[in-house]
């Protein structure tokens, strides 16, 4: 009879400030993977995978039969089928070999603890010696990571951009991240209402209308900073159906935290997309046909326009009840006048 499937589970990932980690979910002391886990965990192909394991072997650095077992898994059709696991021995050796950015990751902190092994003689886990009863879960923080971004104050692309900071293989310096960021905001907006952010600016902004055209703005008059924005030119049934969006992208990224299953910068890229396609909404392709320094221009260009207008009604304003009350003095003067007269 096979053993039954583990419940081990590895994440390596960066802190918020950069530092290397791992949290590792053990199952009888020790962490048992599949070719296809590993290759998620550390961003690479099974065959690549496949070809690092049959080298490990065959250089003799580990024994197939200390380092493999076969467990009983269950697919997808409901049937269960016998599956080769690797233990954390084969895992480790197969993390120094991978190239990606995360295998990366891995070793930075592998080495880290070596070296404090080599010069100490032993290695600390501090966070497990200062909470022995409750040791750091990753997808507990991540949950709790999540729960604020959903109740932030912060604009909607803002919020997108935090979960996918959150990629378990997260890199700001990535190409992909770099173009995630740049061209988050246009793709809901385009999404939302078949323009680019610039677009929704440079066609919406308007010097003759009230407000400048924008319908979201803090105090009582909008300021210079605010018809640069271009969520605040949306009409109230638009807001709806972009916050609607986001909500709908952040309470699968908590229902993920939740269920534990890690998420990747890709995963993110492909299921912004995937949220924008189940509500129909259409794909943007390119950059737009205005550039965001024009769309400013506009704005400030209308923007002044309509102080300018703004402030020449209040001095004709002002004229005018000047005018009234002088006409009303000279009226009450002449009733003075002639009762005067009459004395």
């Amino acid at each position: 009879m096979k053993n039954q499937r583990p419940r081990s589970q590895i994440i390596i990932y960066k802190t918020e400030t950069g530092e290397a980690k791992i949290d590792v979910r053990f199952d009888s002391e020790t962490a048992w993977l599949t070719q296809n886990a590993l290759a998620e965990l550390f961003q690479t192909t099974k065959q690549n995978v496949s070809q690092h394991v049959k080298n490990i072997f065959e250089e003799g650095e580990l024994q197939p039969n200390s380092v493999v077992k076969d467990f009983l898994t269950t697919a997808a059709d409901g049937k269960n089928y016998v599956t080769n696991y690797y233990n954390l021995d084969l895992i480790i050796s197969v993390g120094y070999r991978i190239k990606s950015s995360i295998a990366t990751t891995f070793r930075q902190w592998a080495t880290k603890r070596l070296r404090e092994y080599i010069v100490k003689g032993f290695v600390l886990d501090d966070e497990r010696l200062k909470n022995p009863d409750l040791p750091f879960d990753y997808f507990e923080e991540l949950t709790r990571r999540i729960a604020d971004i959903r109740t932030s104050e912060k604009r909607f692309y803002r919020k997108i951009t935090d979960i996918y900071a959150t990629s378990v293989d997260y890199d700001p310096t990535d190409r992909r991240s770099i173009l995630f960021f740049k061209t988050v905001q246009n793709k809901v907006h385009y999404a939302v209402t078949g323009n680019t952010a610039a677009e929704i600016i440079a066609g919406r902004v308007d010097s003759r209308k009230p407000n400048v055209g924008l319908t979201n703005f803090r105090g009582s008059k909008p300021t210079k900073e605010e018809v640069a924005i271009a969520k605040n030119y949306l009409n109230e049934q638009e807001l709806l159906v972009l916050n609607n969006l986001v909500e709908q992208y952040l309470v699968f990224a908590q229902g993920q935290a939740i269920q534990r299953i890690p998420m990747y910068m890709n995963d993110w890229i492909d299921k912004l997309h995937a949220f924008l396609q189940i509500n129909n909404k259409n794909i943007l392709k390119d950059a737009g046909k205005i550039s965001h320094g024009l769309a400013i221009e506009i704005a400030k260009k209308n923007f002044d326009e309509y102080k300018k207008k703004e402030a020449k009604e209040i001095d004709n304003g002002f004229d005018l009840t000047v005018s009234r009350v002088f006409e009303m003095a000279k009226k009450k003067r002449k009733g003075f006048l002639k009762a005067r007269e009459k004395e």
